[in-house]
């Protein structure tokens, strides 16, 4: 639970200073370019969150790799990150900041679970559909669940949409139960 609470504290924190200085869209393609660099080396991520590597020399890989090439906020963000031991929470900081962007554009933000990837094409027409079914706007973002077996389940907002194959046989086996 605490995890969660920093993730949403950092994340109103880059959100509120985006904003602050008119640079959301800015910030929030800066936060995943560095995601995506991340994700594509994550020997740079491990070298970031190692414990046993000093605030000052992961500062100077930051300015080495990120210097000139994103916004001096966003530079002057991970580097807080860094001087509080949060650098960790980066991935899950950057959603936070992402529901906070789509709340802001009248979205409700949400997690579809599936067993596998689903592409952009099949996200957005579970978004279509969930929205539909909601009434309101929905933006989600695809996460693997494997225990899921096939199917999909869809969290919006503490609602939970479970179409999973995993959901399926749990009701079935409470059906024979009975």
């Amino acid at each position: 639970m605490a995890e969660i609470t920093v993730d949403k504290t950092y994340g109103d924190a880059l959100y509120q200073a985006a904003r602050d200085v008119d640079k959301v869209d800015t910030i929030h393609e800066e936060s995943k370019g560095i995601e995506n660099i991340f994700e594509a080396s994550p020997d740079l991520f491990t070298l970031l969150v190692n414990p046993t590597i000093s605030a000052p020399n992961k500062k100077d890989i930051v300015k080495q790799v990120f210097g000139g090439r994103v916004s001096q906020e966003m530079e002057n963000f991970l580097y807080v990150l860094i001087d509080k031991g949060r650098m960790r929470n980066y991935p899950r900081i950057v959603r936070s900041y992402e529901d906070l962007l789509d709340e802001a554009e009248g979205f409700s933000g949400g997690v579809v679970y599936s067993a596998i990837p689903l592409d952009d094409d099949r996200v957005a027409k579970v978004e279509e559909q969930t929205s539909k079914l909601l009434n309101e706007n929905v933006k989600l973002r695809n996460e693997k669940d494997a225990s899921l077996i096939g199917g999909i389940k869809v969290m919006i907002d503490g609602k939970v949409i479970d179409a999973s194959i995993k959901k399926r046989l749990e009701d079935l086996g409470s059906t024979l139960k009975k």
